[in-house]
């Protein structure tokens, strides 16, 4: 992939001279810094859509991306992939073009041909402008989430918070069903090599322990053992748990009281909810770190500043949203046994 080719720079390039519109895969995330004009994040459904050409730098038409089908993809577009593994090229579509290599050495052999034969698609074409008005529209329904003031709060209330209070330079790594899905363009990327696990998050620290990581997490990706090795080695690493109680969706305290009377939570309960009101942040805290249990607006605010403030002990805070919550309303057109990611 692009971030493991360590090819940012001549990617960033590449975006500029040929003008055209990207998207990041969750694992590219930040090789070319989310806040980038050409970046269409925004727009998702609709660049999939109808572009009639896409370039795969590194990318794999898997489930991430609905396998290049339709009716996520137009039924005649082109594809150009750009690989390293010869096993990846073609599969699911076949491609118009392939290129064999590096992403790195790939990208810097497409840059050479653009200062022979310069070619810049224009920012006033028709395309950019449906983007651009798709891209402020998203972003005007979000904010509106955001900016809700109903307890138990939402996934885009917590993301604008988290937003506001995290500095800019922190290492990312996001997992989890709505957690990354509705994270990727409510929490920006800068910097690439931002990675999904918890896992990542140890090596992360073990080679630069200078830098402060944060991990968003749901409930259901997280795990104990990271959090000893955090606060054995006293890492600069703060966790933050989405907690709907479940995945995707859960049940709250009295709603899952009253599924328990009819028998065996195992044959009753649904499979996607996770017992109600979990304290997670009582396992940071029982290694040595601190942990804040967190159900409204000031007290997610004030867990924040004071994690941020503390770059020598690791933290966890458990922010408990509505169980309920979901994504803003989607047009769907994915295939119906795959969990949806518009």
């Amino acid at each position: 992939g692009a971030a493991y080719s360590r090819a940012e720079n001549n990617i960033r390039k590449l975006v500029d001279l040929c003008g055209l519109p990207f998207l990041p895969t969750p694992m590219a995330k930040g090789v070319v810094p989310d806040n980038h004009p050409n970046c269409v994040a925004a727009a998702r459904s609709m660049a999939l859509q109808h572009a009639d050409v896409i370039i795969l730098l590194g990318a794999r038409l898997n489930w991430i991306l609905h396998f290049g089908l339709p009716p996520r993809f137009r039924q005649d577009v082109k594809v150009i992939q750009i690989d390293i593994c010869a096993e990846e090229l073609g599969n699911n579509v076949r491609p118009a073009a392939i290129l064999l290599g590096d992403i790195n050495g790939v990208t810097k052999q497409l840059l050479e041909e653009f200062s022979k034969r310069p070619l810049k698609y224009p920012s006033n074409s028709e395309w950019w402008k449906r983007l651009r008005e798709k891209i402020i529209n998203n972003e005007e329904r979000s904010k509106g989430l955001a900016l809700q003031k109903s307890l138990p709060m939402n996934y885009y209330t917590v993301f604008h918070h988290i937003r506001e209070l995290i500095p800019k330079d922190w290492i990312l790594v996001s997992e989890g069903a709505n957690t990354m899905d509705i994270g990727r363009t409510m929490l920006p990327n800068y910097y690439p090599r931002q990675r999904c696990g918890i896992f990542f998050v140890v090596l992360t620290q073990q080679a630069k322990s200078m830098y402060k990581c944060f991990h968003l997490a749901k409930c259901k990706y997280f795990s104990i053992l990271p959090n000893a090795s955090f606060c054995r080695y006293n890492l600069p690493v703060l966790i933050i748990v989405v907690n709907n109680n479940g995945i995707y969706t859960g049940l709250d305290a009295d709603a899952w009281k009253e599924m328990l009377k009819f028998g065996d939570p195992a044959t009753c309960v649904p499979p996607v909810s996770l017992l109600p009101n979990s304290h997670y942040e009582e396992i940071m805290s029982a290694f040595g770190g601190k942990g804040y249990f967190v159900k409204t607006l000031e007290e997610l605010q004030n867990a924040l500043k004071a994690s941020v403030a503390d770059r020598q002990t690791p933290s966890l805070i458990n922010v408990m949203i509505d169980p309920q919550s979901e994504r803003k309303k989607q047009v769907c057109v994915c295939f119906p046994f795959l969990f949806c990611k518009l």
